[in-house]
């Protein structure tokens, strides 16, 4: 039996910036994002996230409709978060104690992928632990200019390789890297 992958997917500025894209992404929307986004989804059988991106997708996702609404909401979802203690939305658990540990163990039980949207820290804890498996990237041809940056200065080096790329017609890079 392989290893269930991790994969994290984020949207990402020129300069870095992967903090509230909701505020600056939008004009960048294609049907080719939506076609990357939705193949992320429809590859995974879990989605893991962490408590902002959780709250945030609670709030609006039980409320759409459509394909990768459906997706979204019918999907296993794992919270990794010290502040909550209930969650409600259809499908999710909290995950109990060390993320970490319990994200090894996920990656040997039987499943499919397990994809990690948002959730900064968590992408960085994972990736230091050697546990992400892809880091897909849609990085946007814009400067956000002040926000929370994927890899702060203080970052660990990190080698990762690039094995797939696609520019879209909005100019948006669509980039998996690999750790090397």
């Amino acid at each position: 039996m392989t290893a269930r992958k991790v994969v994290a997917g984020l949207f990402v500025s020129l300069d870095g910036v992967v903090e509230a894209p909701e505020t600056w992404h939008f004009p960048y929307l294609s049907e080719e994002m939506g076609t990357a986004v939705g193949q992320m989804y429809a590859e995974a059988d879990t989605l893991l996230m962490g408590r902002v991106t959780y709250e945030a997708f609670a709030a609006v996702w039980p409320h759409q409709t459509g394909e990768l609404a459906d997706a979204i909401n019918g999907i296993r979802k794992l919270v990794a978060s010290t502040g909550l203690t209930t969650v409600g939305w259809s499908n999710a658990t909290l995950i109990e104690g060390d993320v970490i540990a319990a994200v090894k163990e996920l990656k040997e039980q039987p499943g499919g992928t397990i994809a990690l949207t948002g959730s900064i820290s968590l992408v960085r804890a994972l990736l230091q632990a050697g546990l992400l498996d892809e880091l897909r990237l849609l990085v946007h041809p814009l400067v956000v200019g002040a926000g929370q940056r994927l890899f702060p200065e203080s970052a660990t080096p990190v080698s990762l390789k690039l094995t797939r790329s696609a520019t879209f017609t909005t100019g948006v890079l669509d980039l998996t890297y690999q750790p090397a």
